[in-house]
């Protein structure tokens, strides 16, 4: 008997007169604003002006989103150009299907672009953006959750997640929340990034490594408990196989990197400590300003009472004389 399980939306989709509502699109948006508004808070600590990481997700944002969904096209072509499907279903990114593989990718490719155009060290941007990255990932996952997709093996376990929809080859009944597992790893991944990094002061990329290594960690059983069609390469799933081939990367990147380049870099963002001096230039200024005129208070007070000492001392002579 099924005592409790997680329901899925009737529909992903909710109408404000003739506009759609999607909740995909939803999770996608909060999450981009939620990395920018994290990475904006870490940028300044290490240094960086306030709106710099805003200005280069300008660049990253819709670079990460086609590539993110050209992934998702290439590795599942069958399901837009097969016998009897529309090809033009490829471009209807609000129905779901982004691989984030290829959004980081090609997200990181803007990235790189925008930090070129201001002078910035694409590293240290990205070990200022990754937690937020990781929160974006974990609040999309419930995209899937929206669109019905993405769910794991059947079980009949209290958090069970119930499929009521029966297209698209679905069998409705109860499954893992693989969404969810991914959504609760890759916040752990956010808190585990953030500690490290004041733990040990990572700089010159080492926090974006940490975050793509634990992430792809997570990925991987994550991955290998869903059902959805997927290309297989001896017996494992595709994206299984990319996430082993990407965690490998991230370590030797961390291995070496913290060799090559060892603590965190001085200067992020070149011209921000210039006007940091500026302001404390102008403060120092105005406390120097605002000293004087308090030692030309002093000194009127102190020669007022000199005045009155002498007045008083003339007075006193004229009585005794």
């Amino acid at each position: 008997m099924e005592l409790a399980f997680i329901p899925s939306p009737s529909r992903g989709v909710l109408y404000l007169g003739p506009i759609p509502l999607r909740g995909y699109a939803f999770c996608i948006i909060i999450g981009v604003f939620v990395a920018v508004w994290l990475g904006n808070k870490r940028w300044i600590a290490r240094g960086g002006r306030a709106g710099t990481v805003a200005d280069i997700a300008v660049w990253a944002v819709p670079f990460g989103l086609v590539g993110g969904r050209l992934y998702h096209v290439i590795t599942d072509y069958e399901l837009y150009f097969s016998e009897g499907r529309d090809w033009v279903d490829a471009f209807k990114i609000w129905e779901g299907g982004l691989g984030i593989w290829g959004a980081i990718a090609l997200g990181a490719l803007g990235a790189w672009i925008g930090c070129r155009r201001r002078g910035i060290p694409m590293p240290a941007y990205a070990d200022a953006v990754a937690p937020g990255i990781a929160l974006a990932q974990a609040i999309g996952r419930w995209g899937n959750w929206f669109n019905q997709e993405l769910y794991g093996k059947p079980t009949d376990l209290p958090w069970a997640l119930e499929i009521t929809s029966s297209s698209d080859g679905r069998v409705p009944g109860t499954y893992h929340p693989t969404f969810l597992y991914e959504s609760l790893w890759c916040i752990g991944v956010a808190v585990l990034v953030i500690w490290a990094d004041r733990r040990f002061r990572l700089g010159h990329g080492r926090a974006f490594a940490l975050y793509v290594a634990a992430y792809c960690a997570g990925r991987g059983w994550i991955e290998y408990m869903r059902v959805d069609d997927a290309h297989h390469i001896l017996g494992l799933r595709l994206n299984v196989w990319t996430a082993i081939f990407v965690f490998l990367l991230a370590v030797a990147y961390l291995v070496v990197s913290s060799k090559k380049s060892p603590g965190r870099e001085e200067v992020v963002e070149p011209g921000a400590e210039a006007s940091g001096g500026e302001a404390d230039g102008g403060e120092k200024a105005k406390a120097s300003d605002t000293d004087k005129a308090a030692d030309a208070d002093k000194d009127d007070e102190a020669e007022d009472k000199a005045e009155d000492d002498e007045a008083k001392d003339g007075a006193g002579s004229a009585k005794k004389t």
